[in-house]
């Protein structure tokens, strides 16, 4: 039993020994990490709390242009657009870009519309999807006052059977079609619509109505 007791004391010396000596090497180090571990997670919750800070702000101030613009207030809404243009973060500031050139359409300046959507879709440092947004809305409005030729050059790249925009590219495209002339054409973009289970209920009805209209005219060939 001594002697059980003795190689007992005899390892925790040991053992002691081996951890004050593996401290003395490693403690500072050790000491190190924990304290850039402690600092990079303070940064990170620091940094998380002032990004959803300006989205929120950012967030705040595009719904209150929102609200002017509902209000009426349509010269009030647009100076809040321009300066969230400005000094918005996030998507917001390209959102901004596009509901503006959204009141200069409704106010009928169509072509500054089309210009500012068309700045939006090609710059490359704007989100696809946004940038898309800005194509297909150019190539709407377009219906009206472009050529066939002005809005395929925006949307047709969207209309493509994988694309989740097509719905709404292929009925810009069939109308304008349509308006020009090119029945055959327009009728297989509304089929392609009203054939389309995936296609939201408004457009197929729309594109149904449009195809039994050209069928109707005699002119379907």
């Amino acid at each position: 039993m001594a002697d059980d007791s003795f190689i007992r004391e005899v390892n925790e010396e040991i053992r002691k020994e081996q951890a004050q000596a593996i401290w003395k090497r490693y403690g500072p180090a050790i000491i190190t990490i924990a304290i850039l571990v402690v600092l990079a997670t303070s940064a990170f919750v620091a940094y998380r709390h002032w990004d959803e800070s300006r989205a929120n702000r950012s967030g705040d101030a595009f719904s209150q242009a929102l609200m002017l613009a509902n209000e009426g207030k349509e010269q009030e809404a647009l100076a809040a657009l321009t300066e969230l243009e400005k000094d918005g973060y996030g998507a917001y500031p390209v959102l901004a870009r596009l509901r503006a050139a959204t009141f200069k359409a409704d106010s009928g300046d169509s072509a500054a519309a089309v210009s500012e959507l068309d700045l939006v879709a090609a710059d490359s440092a704007i989100p696809q999807v946004l940038r898309d947004m800005a194509r297909l809305r150019a190539g709407l409005l377009l219906v009206d006052s472009g050529s066939y030729s002005d809005v395929s050059a925006r949307v047709e790249t969207l209309a493509s059977d994988s694309d989740a925009l097509r719905h709404s590219a292929r009925e810009a495209l069939g109308l304008s079609a349509w308006k020009e002339g090119k029945t055959a054409d327009a009728l297989k973009l509304f089929e392609q619509i009203a054939e389309d289970d995936q296609a939201p209920q408004n457009i197929r009805q729309r594109a149904t109505l449009m195809s039994e209209l050209i069928r109707g005219s005699g002119n379907a060939s």
